[in-house]
């Protein structure tokens, strides 16, 4: 099985780059190689943000073909019933700012006729292998993270959404329209607040993320 994991920056991977020994390719931030004790996979920076993350993987697609591509990185939980340093599968991702305020309300790319806002995996851990097994939540992709008590609340109320990235629905995009299917796993380093950088727990969520990773290449 040839696999692309997909992350927005180097720190959020680079304990699965030093453990696999991934070597940078001539290919600007693509990182690969072969390592005996997992499947072939390269490890792809795209750059924070859903237009890096939709244009570098769009582009890497059209010349490069595998059987799984993987979007991992850290996310914000807006669910308190998440952990910190939780790590969870992602069923489905919205572009949250995708559409128009009409006063007061937001009106959907959907309503307005002119595109879709949500999609969804085309892979799903439970049938890759039993032996994992993550909570699934729904997710929103954002230009700008939430950190505001307002917005966060008519966000929820609209959304209902559990945990928030700057890149999760354009990777589904990207992968949709190249055809390959799509995975995207997450591990929470802080919750949706006012912001607050003491309460984040970053690092454990790299850790976990990286972990995670590493014992499911193993076990592809």
């Amino acid at each position: 099985m040839r696999i692309l994991i997909v992350v927005a920056t180097l720190p959020e991977i680079t304990p699965l780059i030093e453990a696999l020994s991934l070597q940078k390719s001539e290919e600007e931030n693509l990182f690969t190689t072969r390592h005996a004790s997992v499947a072939n996979c390269s490890v792809l920076i795209t750059g924070a943000g859903m237009v890096p993350a939709a244009f570098v993987l769009g582009r890497h697609l059209l010349q490069n073909t595998y059987n799984l591509v993987i979007n991992l990185g850290i996310a914000g939980s807006f669910d308190r019933n998440i952990v910190l340093g939780e790590v969870v599968e992602i069923t489905e991702d919205t572009f949250a700012e995708l559409g128009a305020e009409d006063d007061e309300k937001f009106i959907t790319i959907e309503k307005l006729g002119f595109g879709e806002s949500v999609f969804k995996p085309t892979a799903s851990l439970h049938k890759l292998s039993k032996k994992f097994d993550l909570k699934q939540v729904t997710a929103i992709t954002v230009n700008k993270v939430h950190g505001n008590e307002g917005s966060i609340a008519v966000t929820a109320e609209r959304l209902n959404p559990q945990v928030e990235s700057m890149e999760g629905a354009a990777f589904f995009y990207a992968c949709r329209e190249a055809g390959v299917h799509s995975l995207q796993i997450r591990a929470v380093s802080n919750y949706v607040e006012k912001r607050n950088r003491d309460n984040w727990q970053i690092g454990l969520a790299v850790k976990n993320l990286n972990n995670f990773a590493l014992d499911l290449l193993k076990g592809l």
